[in-house]
């Protein structure tokens, strides 16, 4: 059974390099929203079900990423999904408010997608 992993992020140039850097994850499969309400509307859909982790931009339309982890950390289902956090915010604590709402780890754009797969594979292994 494949998993997989859900990125938020509004741009582009800045998910590809992310995509590439965890298709080297087996069984792991990519999928990319552009905001969290998209993201939303995804894992409340079929394909959710096999939503593995998340990874979010802060600053998006719509609903941003604080918006989302909140979200997600409010239901049941998901308390437990592993999110990581990929921001190029300049707001002062972004982090720490980030990881206090209940990202899992923060990552300051520019990142190093290895880093994050990294990061991930050992999220994913629990």
């Amino acid at each position: 059974m494949s998993r997989t992993a859900l990125i938020v992020e509004d741009t582009p140039m800045a998910s590809t390099p992310l995509e590439v850097a965890l298709s080297g994850i087996d069984n792991l499969e990519i999928f990319v929203v552009t905001d969290g309400q998209k993201a939303l509307e995804y894992l409340d859909g079929e394909s959710g079900k096999n939503v593995c982790a998340v990874l979010t931009d802060l600053n998006m339309p719509t609903l941003d990423g604080y918006e989302l982890i909140a979200n997600l950390r409010a239901r049941k289902c998901y308390m437990n999904l592993p999110v990581v956090v990929l921001s190029g915010s300049t707001e002062r604590g972004a982090a720490r408010r980030s990881i206090e709402i209940g990202a899992n780890a923060f990552f300051a754009k520019p990142y190093s997608p290895s880093e994050v797969k990294r990061k991930l594979e050992e999220l994913l292994r629990g």
